[in-house]
């Protein structure tokens, strides 16, 4: 019985040593900052582009990926509820014939790799990890259920084209560029319609086709000046803002007509 009972204490060890070998072996750190974590928007806003920069910190001295690594750069905008109706033609009239419903989905969403992804990792993995445009959940009210569809649902494809013909969905495989075998960087490209809010920025870094490492930052932007007055004044003093309006609407109009009467 102990001869049994040091035997399976020392497939145990063996065990044990294996496992953290593999953890060594595959100790990568990703460490990233971006070039403004804050970007305000004001009334001659007409775009910007961010530049987010890291490294891969390696412990000890094991070799790199025979491959090399690749990189998964993921921009989340601020969810919102938006609607795609689908139109058709009847008797020479465009009219709305069905819609799709889509529950707090990033208002801006871009992927950006430094490959194209199919060649990063499997199709499973890629789903799982939420890499790529048609990857990412777009949650949905389809009837009474509430779900993501596959990437070739007409209204899915219809909502993402929508948004990319405003440069609020992209998606770029040759955006990431690894300066060094361990160090990279990328542009973010903020068009002049972005949102306000909070943007959060997941970085993968994957390795033969597997996940080895992730990180986050974010960033958030914010209107000042005069339109931050008006924005904020709408949203927590909507009676007052309604009759200020108003108020303003009528005294330019009353203005305008002593000056024209004058004339």
């Amino acid at each position: 019985m102990r001869t049994r009972a040091t035997a399976a204490m020392i497939r145990l060890a063996l065990l044990l040593a294996a496992i953290l070998v593999a953890g060594r072996a595959h100790a990568e750190h990703l460490i990233v900052s971006v070039s403004n974590h804050r970007v305000t928007v004001t009334p001659n806003y007409s775009g910007e582009e961010l530049v987010l920069f890291g490294s891969i910190e390696r412990e000890g001295d094991a070799p790199l990926p025979p491959a090399g690594y690749d990189l998964v750069v993921t921009v989340s905008g601020p969810p919102v509820d938006m609607i795609t109706r689908r139109k058709e033609r009847w008797f020479g009239i465009w009219v709305n014939a069905d819609s799709r419903q889509f529950l707090q989905v990033p208002a801006y969403l871009a992927a950006f790799a430094n490959r194209p992804l199919d060649r990063i990792a499997a199709p499973d993995i890629l789903r799982r990890q939420q890499l790529g445009l048609n990857n990412v959940l777009l949650t949905q009210r389809v009837g009474s259920d509430y779900a993501d569809v596959v990437p070739s649902d007409p209204f899915r494809r219809a909502f993402i084209r929508l948004r990319s013909e405003h440069g609020l969905y992209r998606e770029n495989t040759s955006a990431v560029t690894f300066l060094t075998p361990t160090l990279f960087r990328t542009s973010i490209p903020l068009p002049a319609e972005v949102p306000t809010g909070t943007y959060t920025i997941d970085i993968k870094l994957l390795a033969g086709g597997a996940l080895i490492a992730k990180t986050d930052t974010a960033f958030e932007i914010v209107k000042v000046g005069f339109e931050q007055f008006v924005a904020t004044a709408a949203r927590q003093h909507g009676m007052v803002y309604g009759v200020a309006t108003a108020l303003m609407a009528l005294t330019a109009g009353w203005m305008a007509s002593i000056v024209f009467r004058r004339d």
